[in-house]
């Protein structure tokens, strides 16, 4: 909690302006009226979500693109008015914010806050990042008014005061949760404000979901993809990510595995005038261990990598397909005409 409290009259614009630019992002802050300020601002965090409230005199809160560069990470924010109005600008939209009203802000571009009267609020940031939405579709939402009426605002607004009222009452492990939980919340109030009436309300979650499957096709190679690596160049968290695959059928990891198999069983199956090795072909396609690929292999194909490579020479030679020594346990990706599929496990 930092309060102008115990601060001396002359000194409290000055304390309270440090304070809310240490708290929440660099900004200035103008008092609106005559008499000394009064103001405090407490936060908690649950996770990576910091939970802030702020009460204050009328004041005027101003996001510079100096005061901008000054600050090291993107963040998006989302404002509870609990008493008191606002007026909010950015990205050339005004809105007029009631009690009771929700505003979503993007810390990366300027915007302003004008309180005409004693008000306070709650402020959720979280890193822009987490949610895995696209610029695009952020900025269709900020500068606008949601009220506890509309849509995902009716479940937002009362869940966020309530939490805001109880941060710093929740182990380490629920508040991880809890997180995560207001992060899928935001990111469907986003989806749904910037694609009004759309048949595909999850359009933000399916183009990401293709592009981190087009990173890991391009990638196979390197022995370094992991899930921490993905979540890293799209500029998401790794729990995001696994959430995006939730309902694939699959895990990233299995999903890396799964396609280097199937790569490293196309190239074996290849005839040409020089035969690679096995080991020369599990490098290729990211297996830094050859046993680990040998065992991964079998499991999925029913065979030894060797196995399969002779058999697909049979195959050739013969001009017929030749009996597998096992079946696999499923047929999910093949090759017509091989006798074998790769289980996809």
């Amino acid at each position: 909690m930092l309060t102008t409290a115990s601060v001396p009259d002359q000194d409290k614009v000055a304390y309270w302006n440090n304070a809310v630019s240490r708290t929440l992002v660099p900004m200035t802050v103008a008092p609106q009226g005559d008499g000394p300020f009064d103001g405090r601002i407490a936060t908690d965090r649950l996770g990576y979500l910091q939970v802030s409230t702020m009460e204050a005199d009328a004041e005027r809160l101003s996001r510079t693109p100096a005061l901008i560069a000054r600050s090291s990470e993107a963040l998006v924010a989302v404002g509870v008015q609990v008493s008191g109005t606002a007026t909010f600008i950015q990205d050339g939209r005004r809105a007029e914010v009631s009690e009771g009203d929700l505003v979503v802000y993007d810390t990366a571009r300027p915007y302003s806050f004008d309180y005409p009267q004693r008000f306070a609020t709650h402020v959720f940031q979280l890193p822009r990042r987490s949610l895995g939405l696209a610029d695009s579709d952020i900025r269709q939402v900020t500068g606008s008014a949601i009220g506890s009426g509309d849509g995902c605002g009716a479940i937002l607004v009362p869940f966020l005061a309530t939490l805001a009222s109880s941060a710093d009452g929740y182990s380490p492990a629920v508040a991880r949760q809890l997180a995560s939980h207001v992060v899928d919340l935001f990111a469907t109030l986003i989806t749904e404000l910037s694609h009004p009436g759309s048949t595909d309300s999850d359009t933000a979650r399916n183009n990401l979901l293709l592009r981190v499957r087009d990173h890991i096709d391009r990638n196979l190679g390197d022995p370094d993809l992991s899930p921490e690596s993905i979540a890293r160049t799209h500029r998401i968290s790794v729990r995001y990510l696994h959430r995006l695959f939730e309902g694939e059928g699959t895990t990233v990891s299995r999903l890396i595995q799964q396609r280097r198999l199937e790569e490293c069983g196309r190239e074996l199956a290849r005839r040409g005038r020089t035969v690679p090795t096995v080991s020369a072909v599990a490098r290729r396609w990211g297996f830094a261990n050859p046993a680990h690929f040998s065992r991964a292999f079998r499991a999925s194909y029913g065979v030894s990598p060797r196995e399969w490579r002779d058999l697909r020479t049979a195959q050739d030679d013969n001009g017929r397909s030749p009996a597998p020594t096992s079946a696999p346990s499923s047929t999910v990706i093949g090759r017509p005409g091989t006798g074998l599929t790769p289980s996809g496990r």
